[in-house]
């Protein structure tokens, strides 16, 4: 009977230690810089509202990034807040990642199927996107240029409009080919993709 009562105070102590526990954890706040994804083709996260089973595969999820969406709030972004010939995470917070579903050709590279993080070196006249297989990792800190598997080079274009929040679209530019558009303040860039 002693050991059954022990056992019972021992588990009621350990329960009444695990709920103060779960009430001690507190969210973590707002980030100013909230998370959003691009897909392609952009209906993908929708598909379940296709009418027809058709429709439905056509809208299946091809490629997928995550990234942060920081604000411009009055700065000079490139050449200032983000410097020329460094290195950058697209974005803020963690490091931005692209999902192919499929295999896909990027800068002349056969490119299997996964995840991979996106680093842009930004200059005036161009951006390089670089595929990193270094995943889960906090801006630029983890960053290794060992770890590149593909590249391309791009000229940049100017928006007439400022872009507050960095963006991203991916969208079909021509048969089997899929462009990632990156804009933010009043540049942007889009670099090819090519479905196998």
């Amino acid at each position: 009977m002693k050991t059954q009562k022990l056992l019972t105070t021992i588990s009621l102590s350990f329960v009444m230690l695990l709920s103060l526990n779960v009430n001690a954890q507190e969210f973590n706040k707002m980030d100013n810089s909230t998370m959003d994804r691009a897909y392609y083709p952009s209906n993908a996260p929708k598909r379940t509202f296709e009418k027809t089973d058709e429709a439905k595969k056509l809208a299946e999820p091809q490629i997928r990034v995550t990234y942060s969406r920081p604000a411009k709030k009055g700065r000079e972004v490139f050449g200032k807040l983000l410097k020329f010939g460094k290195a950058w995470r697209v974005g803020a917070n963690e490091s931005t990642e692209i999902l192919f579903v499929n295999d896909v050709t990027f800068g002349g590279k056969d490119i299997k199927a996964g995840r991979y993080s996106i680093i842009i070196i930004p200059t005036e006249n161009e951006w390089t996107l670089k595929l990193n297989t270094e995943l889960d990792g906090w801006g630029n800190y983890g960053y290794d240029e060992t770890k590149d598997i593909a590249s391309v080079s791009v000229p940049v274009t100017k928006s007439d409009k400022e872009i507050e929040n960095l963006s991203i679209a991916l969208y079909k530019a021509s048969e089997n080919t899929v462009n990632l558009k990156i804009g933010w303040d009043t540049t942007i860039a889009e670099f090819p993709i090519t479905l196998k």
